[in-house]
């Protein structure tokens, strides 16, 4: 069987450093309708999806009980996740500002967090969305969200990253702008929950006369929220419940370090942003009042005032790096061993110059041995030799289980698809594709023998667009662009074409209904097309589907 997969590139922005500083689940096919089998609402906060997006990098689905929906949150994992997968982790919680987007944290669209972290033994929490919300449980919906933040962060989440992402109790939170703001807030309301908070250009003081005000500004023009919803009118007694200035005294025994620039850009000759100038320089004020408090109970903290930097996300991955060691510190975590790379893996490994440095030694894998790099992995067993997996591929393929997993070991390089549009690698059991459009997905098994029959992505199905799914009676499906292909045990391995076929299927309730598995592809019959399943048929004749 022929092998073949795709790599994604970097998703990751890089924003410039301050100078002048003194200290990616697949979406359902057009025309397919979701499985009459999927699981209801669940009842209490868990994971439903883990995706993996690299060597390092997952994107949780989590149901929120509080919020009753589902909560997108990026996860990067730490440097020995896979090279000692009996340990756990610290985690460090990054937090988004006021213009939190639904699909990505801005900090892996906007900083380099990716990289800084990837040879460091954290797992980094990146929760995702919170537009304007403060990261806090609000008294009422507002604007189509039910905000129940603090609830989410505090409690849900925690527990299940401990249970099933071997995280420990060692927590950090930071966060920029309204995230730091709401770092601080959390650590201050639920105490022992972190043991670092920082906050780079944060509002420490919220409750301060004409505070509110401006706060209720900004979140009207970042997604038209009302404040009222979240603590009531500025007078309200909320609004100092969630100001970190008056709950200074519960930060006590808590690693503190927050800091604001002067509104100014940091090198000459730049253009001014004045709303962003506006801001820093309220997140400047507001954290001088804040040590003020702070030094007046005797708490200690790491108060950071920059002669330049403006409100943007430049100016606060130069402050990520700058707290870090203080991060460290709080969390216990070591400073990277050294490494190098030897054998087969050190003899490929330079010919791979995108894989960069290694940031693990060699470490055995299930019949075979692996070593991690900054942009990817080596794997090698002896059947197979050593290879270089890394980027979407290389996410799709630790997702299907890696080297212990169906795929197995890799027994290729990663390669570009006729079209030039995508990529592919091979693996023993299976091949990984990779497009823009389609994400990384496997194919494997009988599915995976079938589609080779049809010719790959060449054939009428086209690339994959889902992973493979089990079903009912141990079978399985898996969509791809032009239908999708079933295979259960005692049935073969068949193509089902998106459209009405599949929708009237559907209406029968698929596998699971009346008319069973299909045993044999759509063959022509005069007038349109005819399909069997195990107890039937639907026949398409002049654009009608029909069971027969």
């Amino acid at each position: 069987m022929r092998h073949r997969a795709g790599r994604i590139g970097s998703l990751f922005v890089a924003g410039a450093l301050a100078a002048g500083v003194v200290t990616a689940p697949s979406a359902l096919v057009p025309g397919l309708s979701a499985p009459s089998y999927a699981d209801p609402a669940p009842a209490k906060s868990r994971i439903l999806d883990a995706a993996w997006q690299g060597d390092h990098r997952v994107d949780l689905t989590v149901f929120s009980a509080a919020m009753g929906a589902p909560v997108k949150v990026q996860l990067l994992l730490a440097r020995d996740w896979h090279a000692n997968p009996k340990a756990k982790f610290p985690t460090l919680y990054l937090l988004d500002g006021m213009r939190a987007r639904d699909d990505q944290s801005g900090w892996l669209l906007e900083t380099d967090v990716a990289d800084f972290y990837r040879d460091k033994n954290v797992t980094v929490v990146l929760p995702v969305g919170g537009q304007s919300s403060w990261y806090t449980d609000w008294r009422r919906p507002d604007n189509g969200k039910n905000y129940q933040w603090e609830t989410f962060l505090a409690k849900e989440l925690p527990p299940l990253l401990k249970q099933q992402w071997r995280t420990t109790d060692g927590r950090a939170a930071a966060g920029v702008s309204m995230g730091g703001t709401a770092a601080v807030t959390l650590a201050a309301r639920n105490k022992g929950l972190y043991r670092f908070a920082g906050s780079y250009s944060g509002i420490l003081a919220t409750s301060s006369p004409g505070t509110p005000e401006s706060i209720a500004l900004a979140m009207r023009d970042a997604g038209n929220f009302n404040a009222d919803a979240m603590y009531g009118p500025p007078n309200d007694p909320a609004w100092a419940e969630h100001d970190p200035l008056k709950l200074a005294a519960q930060l006590r025994g808590t690693s503190l370090y927050f800091s604001s620039g002067n509104g100014s850009a940091p090198t000459a000759g730049q253009p001014t942003d004045l709303s962003a100038m506006a801001l820093e320089v309220l997140s400047r004020s507001s954290n001088q009042a804040f040590a003020v408090e702070l030094n007046k109970q005797g708490i200690p903290a790491n108060a950071v005032y920059r002669p330049s930097g403006t409100h943007s996300w430049p100016y606060w991955q130069f402050e990520n790096g700058q707290s870090w060691p203080q991060v460290q510190a709080a969390l216990g975590v070591g400073n990277p061993a050294p490494c190098t790379a030897a054998g087969a893996i050190g003899e490929l490994a330079p010919k791979a110059p995108a894989l960069g440095k290694c940031v693990t030694v060699e470490y055995p894998v299930p019949g075979g041995r692996a070593q991690d790099f900054r942009g990817g992995q080596i794997f090698w067993s002896t059947d197979s030799g050593a290879e270089v997996v890394g980027g979407a591929i290389g996410g799709a393929y630790l997702g299907a289980g890696g080297p212990g997993g169906a795929l197995g070991f890799p027994t290729g390089a990663e390669r570009p698809l006729a079209d030039k549009k995508g990529r592919y690698q091979q693996f023993q059991g299976g091949t990984v594709y990779w497009t823009p459009e389609t994400g990384a997905r496997a194919v494997r098994g009988e599915i995976g023998k079938k589609y080779a029959a049809l010719g790959f992505e060449k054939s009428p199905v086209g690339l994959p667009v889902g992973d493979e799914t089990p079903v009912r009676g141990g079978g399985a499906f898996q969509r791809f662009q032009g239908g999708v292909l079933y295979w259960s045990p005692k049935t073969p391995a068949v193509v089902v074409p998106k459209g009405p076929i599949f929708s009237e299927w559907g209406k029968q309730g698929y596998e699971g209904g009346r008319l069973g598995y299909p045993v044999a592809d759509a063959a022509p019959v005069p007038g349109g097309l005819e399909q069997r399943f195990e107890h039937g048929a639907i026949a398409l004749v002049n654009g009608i589907a029909q069971v027969r």
